[in-house]
């Protein structure tokens, strides 16, 4: 597994509850960019409109920008691949604890271009420094 970007911001933001493998529908082009570490997944979100999810704010450069196709655009939408029974338990779980879907990584497996995204919700201030005082508190021990 090639870790080709991450989100690393989201653990330190975001209390993660749980984590899902998305496949992504691509063009040639952005394939090709996001091989070469070009993808950008920070500040990018996971929305649901019509039954579907979609990966919407990602930055993805075209792979030649002068030979990009006429109309390309780095910040489209993205479809999200994944089964009916798992969509369906997202959209259940996403409405009613009121959690958001916030992408994490972006990897290959087997060749293929995943996304990991979790069911996130925001820390509050407090929450950070509580968990930043257990972190250190864990290496003391360690040490």
């Amino acid at each position: 597994m090639d870790i080709l970007a991450e989100n690393r911001r989201a653990v330190r933001d975001y209390e993660l509850k749980e984590r899902f493998q998305a496949g992504i529908v691509l063009n040639g082009q952005e394939v090709k960019s996001i091989k070469l570490g070009r993808a950008q997944v920070q500040g990018s979100f996971v929305v649901l409109r019509q039954g579907e999810l979609f990966w919407v704010g990602a930055a993805i450069p075209a792979y030649q920008p002068a030979n990009a196709p006429a109309g390309f655009k780095e910040e489209r939408p993205r479809k999200l691949l994944l089964q009916k029974r798992e969509i369906s338990r997202l959209i259940g779980s996403g409405r009613n604890q009121g959690l958001t879907f916030l992408p994490i990584r972006l990897y290959t497996v087997r060749g293929k271009i995943k996304l990991e995204f979790a069911l996130a919700k925001k820390r509050k201030k407090g929450d950070k420094r509580q968990s930043i005082k257990k972190r250190e508190a864990e290496r003391e021990i360690r040490r």
